[in-house]
């Protein structure tokens, strides 16, 4: 199925979660609005026309003014994929997660919300990932300022 066909069938079924379509740069994209993303993804696996079984990727995007959560997915069945994209205001990025549609998002989630502050409601279980629990900040920020050291050893 081409991505125009895909995002037809996601923006009848939520007018008002499915926001526009771009397919001028790179991988062709959706971007849905915040609060539909989990609804919009079980939409996206169950489906019988699209089957997204893959959620290839889930990354966290620093774009200065707002972040992002793009969201990269393949059909095995029907050989097709889409990318969902979801801007999020820097002061409080908060969504909902998508663990429950693909368990394997419990992992990029909480990478996504220890680098870059993106709280994803309903995991079950966010907590740093990489960096240790004590650590300040969220390094993949663009205004991030990296401290003189860490436990007097210098980063």
């Amino acid at each position: 199925m081409e991505p125009g066909e895909i995002y037809s069938k996601v923006k009848e079924r939520f007018p008002q979660g499915v926001l526009e379509l771009k397919t001028d740069q790179g991988d062709p994209w959706m971007e849905v609005a915040p609060a539909a993303i989990a609804e919009v993804s079980a939409f996206l696996k169950e489906n019988e026309d699209l089957l997204f079984d893959c959620l290839m990727c889930l990354s966290g995007v620093d774009y200065s003014q707002e972040l992002a959560v793009v969201y990269h997915l393949f059909s095995m069945p029907r050989r097709h994929k889409i990318v969902l994209k979801v801007r999020l205001n820097k002061e409080s990025p908060c969504l909902p997660t998508v663990e429950r549609v693909w368990p394997g998002a419990g992992f990029f989630e909480r990478e996504a919300y220890d680098l870059f502050g993106i709280i994803f409601q309903g995991h079950s279980d966010l907590r740093r990932l990489l960096l240790p629990d004590d650590w300040e900040g969220h390094p993949l920020r663009k205004d991030y300022q990296y401290p003189a050291s860490y436990h007097g050893v210098p980063v």
